[in-house]
């Protein structure tokens, strides 16, 4: 279908996603777009929660939310924000963590993984996998009733994706994994590419110079770098995968969810058609974030 009208507005204001060429990024420019957000007033409003605490889960920072006023033990669902690897926080993604607490009942951990090119791969990846295995390893601190779900979007997504194939050869039971359009194949040929490489957001050559920031030359093909390469998906948790019809990232995302289902994997797939890449993260933009977000809850709370 045509663009969302929303889109379309959103796109004539940010053709892409960094705005600059990427290649005139240094780590001195790096930091000054991490340390101002343009999109900030978009992201949703801070809600007040009984319970937001900052933790370490063996040394990885994580800000825990808890809408529910008592103490009784809860699901837990572990949010990997997105930003190519780069950039993000938890901090940044501030108003997400509590806006999913508030949606689905549970506690959410919002994980403050390292970021590339100071720490390449597999840094956030062995972060995400640190703060998984630690929830399970100490439910009572996390408030945990022992139900894990993890949930990522764009490169977050991909860390969901790669803490849940982790998850199921330590012998961890997740309940679910989400994955709003997430990055599981760097070899980035998919037709989306082509199709959408450039003035949709996330353009083709920023993705290629996020892949690189994040891979520090690494094997593309390794299943922690490219989850979609994983030889055996059979017996992963549960999953969700959202998609963005007008994104680089969308046919891998399909491309995903399909072989979680020809793997016996229930696996549940929705494009949001008219969709850019990041409308998740922008309530205060696209109407559809907040229809995602509402659709993403649900399929929590059946599963946890």
């Amino acid at each position: 279908m045509p663009l969302h009208p929303q889109a379309r507005d959103h796109l004539a204001r940010h053709p892409s996603d960094l705005s600059v060429d990427p290649a005139t990024l240094d780590l001195a420019a790096i930091e000054e777009i991490r340390s101002h957000d343009a999109l900030a007033i978009h992201r949703g409003p801070l809600t007040k929660l009984p319970l937001i605490r900052d933790e370490l889960a063996e040394g990885v920072p994580v800000r825990i939310y808890r809408a529910d006023p008592g103490d009784a033990p809860l699901p837990v669902v572990v949010y990997f924000h997105g930003g190519g690897w780069v950039f993000g926080s938890v901090q940044r993604n501030d108003a997400a963590g509590r806006d999913l607490a508030l949606r689905t009942g549970a506690v959410v951990v919002s994980v403050d993984y390292r970021l590339a090119p100071e720490h390449p791969f597999p840094a956030a990846a062995d972060d995400a996998w640190t703060v998984v295995r630690d929830i399970f390893a100490r439910p009572a601190f996390y408030q945990s009733n022992g139900s894990v779900a993890v949930l990522g979007d764009s490169a977050g997504g991909n860390l969901a994706a790669v803490a849940a194939w982790q998850a199921r050869d330590a012998g961890l039971r997740l309940a679910h994994q989400v994955l709003v359009y997430p990055v599981v194949d760097l070899a980035m040929d998919t037709p989306s590419y082509a199709e959408f490489a450039k003035g949709y957001g996330l353009d083709a050559e920023e993705m290629a110079w996020f892949a690189r920031q994040y891979a520090d030359g690494a094997d593309p093909a390794d299943p922690r770098l490219s989850p979609l390469r994983l030889p055996d998906m059979s017996g992963l948790a549960p999953a969700t995968v959202v998609t963005a019809e007008y994104d680089v990232l969308r046919d891998e995302g399909e491309r995903y969810a399909r072989r979680l289902a020809d793997a016996g994997v229930p696996a549940e797939l929705r494009r949001f058609d008219g969709a850019v890449h990041s409308f998740f993260v922008l309530p205060g933009l696209f109407d559809q974030a907040v229809q995602a977000r509402d659709y993403v809850a649900a399929r929590l709370k059946e599963a946890l």
